[in-house]
């Protein structure tokens, strides 16, 4: 049975990664999916590949953006269901070396993005009665992270805003809930910089660095696409009918509270 048949979700940041996995995960459950990011040409070929689905070019910082791709997926599919607030970046430095410039885009993008397409969406959701959001926080939402700040408190305030947000529209039949990953040890942004960043950081190599991260996580291998998707598809579904306002970890045992 697929468990979203019907739905209108938007999801930010899918154009690759695990924004790509989540949206074609929407998309075979039955949702009819509105791809958005900055790279509008992975969007749309991310959006060729499910059933029923749209790419709109979205930058989280604007406003007037966030707007625009809303009002789109109504006018394209007549409702707004379901948002995933996935688009995030992460910039590692130490205190002495992080900019302020780098600490504002960290916060710009993954809070105060969050903030903009929630902002466009709900009113949607309330119009006709109803809706669900998630968005993909991390395990650095729970727990600050050493020479990762800038993420980390912007993720801490996402967890925040989930709460309120949770709090502010439980009694109009809106969730808004968080997931939180563990380290995605196999996805392009570890292979292709994380594993980079942190060697440099941390003063050793990028072999070293897997295998510290895998000696944190109890069930010894890092999280994968599905073990994200998995939660997504639940929470967005009527089965978690009774929850908001929550932020679940996905961390094999790393983070448990």
């Amino acid at each position: 049975m697929k468990r979203l048949e019907g739905k209108v979700a938007i999801i930010t940041g899918a154009a690759q990664g695990l924004g790509e996995a989540l949206a074609i995960r929407l998309g075979q459950e039955g949702a009819k999916v509105v791809v958005a990011d900055m790279n509008y040409e992975g969007a749309q070929k991310v959006a060729a590949q499910l059933p029923e689905a749209i790419a709109v070019p979205l930058n989280v910082c604007d406003p007037a953006q966030c707007d625009a791709m809303a009002k789109k997926a109504e006018e394209t599919y007549g409702r707004v269901d379901l948002l995933v607030s996935n688009a995030a970046i992460l910039i590692s430095n130490a205190l002495e070396d992080m900019t302020y410039q780098q600490f504002s885009k960290v916060v710009d993008v993954n809070l105060n993005g969050y903030f903009n397409v929630c902002k466009a969406v709900i009113p949607y959701m309330r119009k006709q009665g109803g809706g669900s959001i998630v968005q993909i926080n991390s395990k650095s939402g729970k727990k600050g992270s050493a020479k990762n700040c800038a993420y980390a408190a912007s993720k801490f305030g996402g967890i925040g805003l989930t709460q309120s947000l949770a709090l502010e529209f439980a009694e109009e039949n809106i969730r808004v809930n968080s997931i939180c990953p563990g380290n995605l040890l196999d996805s392009p942004l570890w292979v292709n910089s994380l594993y980079e960043q942190y060697a440099r950081n941390q003063g050793t190599t990028k072999e070293k660095i897997r295998e510290k991260y895998i000696n944190q996580v109890p069930m010894k291998r890092g999280c994968q696409y599905d073990d994200v998707a998995n939660l997504m598809v639940f929470l967005l579904s009527d089965e978690a009918s009774y929850m908001t306002g929550q932020g679940i970890n996905v961390t094999g045992g790393q983070q448990m509270v």
